[in-house]
């Protein structure tokens, strides 16, 4: 059995200087996280959050539920 590996990719939004995270969505379907790390240390520690949260999560941001008063 081959274990699928992340595609690590980071958001077109994400222009500002480096301070970014890769996300891999490519391990939805097979497990069901989608995976999470800093861009600038990538051979760092790799968050897994579950689908469902990570959906959750962005419908939040979309929703300006995250911005700063």
């Amino acid at each position: 059995m081959k274990t699928e590996s992340p595609r690590w990719f980071t958001s077109s939004y994400s222009d500002n200087g480096g301070d970014c995270v890769e996300v891999a969505v490519n391990l939805v379907a097979s497990q069901d996280i989608v995976p999470v790390r800093d861009s600038k240390c990538v051979d760092g520690p790799v968050v897994g959050v579950r689908a469902t949260a990570f959906s959750a999560f962005v419908a939040g941001v979309q929703a300006g539920t995250f911005n700063a008063a």
